[in-house]
C-alpha cells in the first residue's frame, strides 16, 4: 500500500509534473516526455527513499492502456468491475507456465485469457472467493499487477482528465 497524497507530492518534487494518483495501492497517472525506462527507474527510486517500497513498477501509455481496455476478452462481463480484472505482466509468460495454470482453472468457474502482457481475469464468485486468483503469478512465474475493471476505467478517466488539464 502506498499512501496517494503523499506519493503524489513526492513525485511532483521528484520532476514529474502532472501527476494523479487514485486509492492507496500505488496507482498513479502521470504525463512525461521521459522514456517509459526512464520513468521507472526515476519512480522506482523515489518510492524506495520515500516509502521504503521496493516492488516492481510498471507503466503503460495512454494508448496502450486504452488497447489494454479495448482489448477485453470478456465485455459481457464490463459491468462486473469488482469481479472483472487485468494483471499487468512484466513479461509474456512462456507457454509452458501459461499451460499450467490453465490445469489449475480446469473444474472451476474462473476464466482468463492472455493478450500479450495482460492477463485478462473473471471470476463470477468473486476474487476473495476464488481459488485460481492466489495462483496466478507463482504458476505464470512472471511478477504481475493487478488492478479490477472500476480501477482500470478509473485510471483511464484520470489520464484523459490529466491530458485536457495540460
Amino acid at each position: 500500500m502506498l499512501p496517494v497524497q503523499p506519493l503524489k507530492t513526492a513525485l511532483i518534487e521528484g520532476g514529474f509534473e502532472r501527476v494523479a494518483t487514485y486509492i492507496n495501492t500505488g496507482n498513479v497517472v502521470l504525463i512525461s516526455d521521459a522514456r517509459p525506462k526512464v520513468i521507472v527507474q526515476r519512480i522506482a527510486a523515489i518510492a524506495l527513499e520515500k516509502f521504503a517500497f521496493s516492488k516492481a513498477i510498471m507503466i503503460l501509455s495512454k494508448p496502450q492502456w486504452k488497447k489494454l481496455i479495448a482489448d477485453n476478452p470478456f465485455p459481457e462481463h464490463a459491468g462486473e468491475g469488482d469481479k472483472l480484472h487485468a494483471f499487468l505482466m512484466e513479461k509474456k509468460p512462456d507457454d509452458e507456465a501459461v499451460k499450467a495454470l490453465e490445469r489449475k482453472a480446469i473444474g472451476l468457474p474462473e476464466q482468463f485469457r492472455i493478450g500479450g502482457k495482460v492477463l485478462y481475469y473473471y471470476p463470477p464468485q468473486g476474487a476473495s472467493q476464488s481459488k485460481l486468483h492466489g495462483k496466478i503469478e507463482s504458476t505464470l512465474r512472471v511478477t504481475t499487477t493487478a488492478r479490477n475493471w472500476n480501477t482500470v476505467l478509473k485510471l483511464e478517466q484520470l489520464a484523459d482528465k490529466l491530458e485536457k488539464t495540460s
